[in-house]
């Protein structure tokens, strides 16, 4: 198992007002990976006039809320599994299956390894390399492939290299698998950013496969990490089965129920997020890639890897020089196969975007 250091999570504002002094309120966390937009209106507007849902259990079977996120996704609702935000899906997936030996693509989001050695299975690392700009040689990955592995995992746009694997390429990746009875979990926090979403999401494959799980949460593109809502996308009848048997009677409350019911058609919402960040997205690629600073990787999701070229800068230093100007970037030196010569940084507000600019480029 590869050792994570400590670091601070974009959700661990109160730490740093305690560090710096900084009110947490005054922090502009371009560490969260949130949509800066903040929650959708429609949902502000509408829930609490629903706040008496929790005077009642919600719906044992959330068939109105699968229906909304099938409506919203492309997907079946049959196909759906709702859940207590993504990790505790990714928790129940890996309690259920108990794969022995898991491969993960790295640098990657730390959680996946936790649950597969809580589950008391193996993990190993395939490096995404800087060289080839993080971007998955599809065709020496499936050659890795072999019966000995019981699951691969991919973060697709990946966390935090911002790179993303096209459905035409999972497609090659799950035929190889199929061949090996090797299962595939798909993490697509990130999915909703990417400029070609039908390029890119796995989501459509779960109709035509029958060993790969997608998930989704709503804490990212949807700016709601305390609502707790996430869910699962599969096709393996017997599969969605065990899980439905194992997990809790209500996984979801009945806020978050209504919640997500309400923000999954509110399409001016998701058009505006998708245009601001696919505008932000471009500019602040440029304005990194034209300084002597840093070595941007292309982004496809709303937050871009840097490289650090100046050998008088690290990421520490880097994070001390935004935090004590209010504002939070990720130090990357914890990822495996990354070190401090990278940050990450989200996308947010334009003027929020020039500051941070500001500040790390000059």
């Amino acid at each position: 198992m590869i050792k994570h250091r400590d670091h601070f999570h974009g959700s661990d504002l109160e730490k740093i007002e305690t560090i710096y002094h900084i009110k947490k309120e005054d922090i502009i966390s371009f560490s969260a990976n949130v949509n800066p937009l903040g929650i959708s209106p429609k949902l502000r507007e509408e829930l609490s006039a629903r706040v008496d849902v929790i005077a009642s259990y919600p719906d044992r079977e959330y068939t109105a809320l699968r229906q909304a996120i099938a409506d919203y996704c492309g997907a079946e609702s049959t196909d759906i599994v709702v859940g207590n935000g993504t990790s505790e899906l990714i928790s129940l997936f890996i309690q259920i299956t108990h794969p022995k030996r898991a491969l993960i693509l790295g640098p990657t989001y730390s959680e996946y390894e936790r649950e597969v050695s809580l589950a008391g299975g193996r993990t190993h690392y395939y490096p995404l390399r800087e060289q080839e700009d993080f971007i998955l040689d599809i065709d020496e990955f499936i050659e890795r492939l072999s019966d000995q592995l019981d699951l691969i995992v991919l973060c697709n746009p990946n966390n935090p290299t911002g790179t993303a694997v096209t459905n035409a390429d999972m497609r090659r990746i799950l035929d190889a698998c199929k061949q090996h009875h090797i299962f595939v979990l798909v993490d697509e926090t990130y999915v909703e950013f990417v400029e070609d979403y039908h390029a890119i999401s796995s989501v459509p494959l779960c109709r035509y496969y029958n060993n790969i799980i997608v998930l989704r949460g709503t804490s990212k593109f949807f700016a709601a990490p305390g609502l707790r809502l996430g869910f699962a996308i599969c096709g393996n009848a017997d599969l969605l089965d065990e899980i439905n048997h194992h997990k809790s009677p209500w996984m979801v409350g009945a806020l978050a129920d209504a919640a997500g019911q309400i923000m999954f058609s509110d399409k001016d919402y998701i058009r505006r997020t998708k245009e601001l960040i696919s505008e932000e997205r471009r500019r602040l690629y440029d304005i990194f890639a034209a300084s002597e600073v840093f070595q941007p990787f292309r982004p496809q999701a709303n937050f871009m890897l840097l490289e650090i070229l100046d050998p008088v800068l690290d990421s520490h230093k880097l994070f001390e020089r935004a935090i004590r100007e209010g504002m939070m970037i990720r130090d990357c030196s914890t990822f495996p196969f990354l070190n401090d010569r990278f940050v990450r940084i989200c996308f947010m507000l334009p003027e929020d975007n020039d500051r941070l600019v500001g500040c790390l480029v000059g």
